[in-house]
């Protein structure tokens, strides 16, 4: 859709493939909007509009379009709250003389999107919470060989091999709105496949088995983290600790969390850069985004391979099976701005757990929190197999 196809769109009668805003201060609404165009309901297969500085009528208002603006309507892909991410491009356009902002929104080869854990969709000029009858329809819709891994069949698992009441207990209540779940009409197949946990016939895909599988391994023989600490700086120095961590996911990743806490030594800070007079040799905060990071973009296809942590006397090193995926690669590997997503469907579920605070900016918060520890930066090792990040330990 070229800029004089999406003009003639904003000018037309609001409908189910244009929304004008005249601002964006109410980012929800805008994400509603994203989210009901990815579903695309109707089944156009063409994308639709949200167009900033445009009133109801279709005249633009004057809105001012800077860098900061188009940049936070673009942040609305990945900001952690639409699940799976939306395939959207922002521009800005000279519509009737005047700049304004928008927001292409493709229709997604994995629906049902959901924004805050409700489904949305266009009904004409209108939003609307999808009924469970149009969410079932969304998920017949899906293209299973445009999926990513991680939301796939796994061929001879069935939903025997789930652990359904964990999955409705535990994890349902914090991935899916109240009043949606309050309604009480969705079975627990219909929801496990709402949320790519399951097929609509019933069968788990690496998401569900890595959040509620019975025997993850069983299936994903590399989901597992094995963390070892040795008294010297090379891997045949004698093993001080050792740890092979195998729970669902989010279990995995906050015991991974307590085994790092137990390690990190603190000294006294003669300098007195920290307030308490104390500063750890490597700063938390720092090994915790690493770590999540690896858990979350590792690949969990063909490999038995785990997430490794190695504590050395003066470094720790976390490596992640699989190199760079998608737009990342070993030369821009780091860099600001610079995202992909190998697990769109495991990013969201833990997003949503709220395990990650902005989806691309993991890897920045670890390097600002070294820096300001007094530690050397990171040093990322991509290669394209896979990743190693090294810590260097303060003496």
């Amino acid at each position: 859709m070229d800029g004089a196809a999406i003009a003639r769109l904003v000018a037309d009668l609001e409908s189910d493939l244009v929304e004008r805003k005249e601002s964006l201060t109410n980012v929800d609404r805008v994400c509603e909007a994203i989210c009901a165009f990815s579903n695309d309901l109707p089944a156009h297969g063409q994308p639709g509009v949200v167009a900033l500085g445009v009133d109801d009528g279709g005249r633009p208002t004057g809105l001012t379009i800077d860098d900061q603006l188009l940049l936070r309507l673009a942040g609305l892909r990945d900001n952690g709250r639409i699940y799976p991410f939306p395939s959207m491009r922002v521009e800005r356009l000279t519509y009737h003389g005047v700049p304004i902002a928008v927001a292409v929104v493709e229709p997604s080869a994995a629906p049902p999107v959901q924004y805050r854990g409700r489904t949305w969709i266009r009904v004409g000029p209108r939003r609307a919470i999808a009924t469970p009858e149009e969410e079932a329809r969304l998920t017949e819709r899906r293209r299973h060989g445009a999926l990513a891994f991680d939301a796939r069949p796994l061929a001879g698992a069935s939903i025997e091999d789930l652990d359904v009441t964990r999955f409705t207990v535990e994890l349902l209540p914090q991935l899916v709105a109240p009043d949606v779940l309050y309604e009480n009409r969705r079975s627990p197949g219909h929801q496990l496949a709402s949320l790519r946990f399951a097929d609509r016939s019933g069968v788990p895909t690496p998401t569900g088995m890595l959040f509620a599988g019975r025997d993850p391994l069983a299936w994903l023989p590399g989901a597992s983290l094995q963390f070892l600490r040795l008294d010297g700086t090379s891997l045949d120095a004698p093993v001080i600790s050792s740890h092979r961590l195998t729970s669902p996911l989010p279990n995995l990743i906050l015991e991974a969390e307590e085994v790092l806490r137990a390690h990190i030594e603190e000294h006294v800070d003669f300098a007195g850069s920290t307030k308490e007079g104390r500063r750890a040799n490597v700063p938390f905060e720092a090994l915790q985004q690493v770590v999540r990071n690896a858990v979350m973009h590792r690949t969990y296809e063909a490999t038995s391979s785990p997430v490794r942590i190695t504590w050395f006397k003066d470094r720790v090193e976390v490596q992640s099976p699989g190199g760079p995926y998608g737009l990342v690669n070993t030369g821009n590997f780091g860099q600001p701005g610079v995202t992909d997503y190998r697990n769109p469907t495991i990013a969201g579920v833990l997003a949503q757990l709220g395990f990650v605070q902005r989806f691309g900016a993991g890897l920045q918060v670890a390097q600002a929190r070294m820096g300001s520890n007094g530690n050397p930066p990171l040093d990322l090792q991509p290669s394209d197999t896979f990743v190693n990040i090294v810590a260097r330990l303060l003496a």
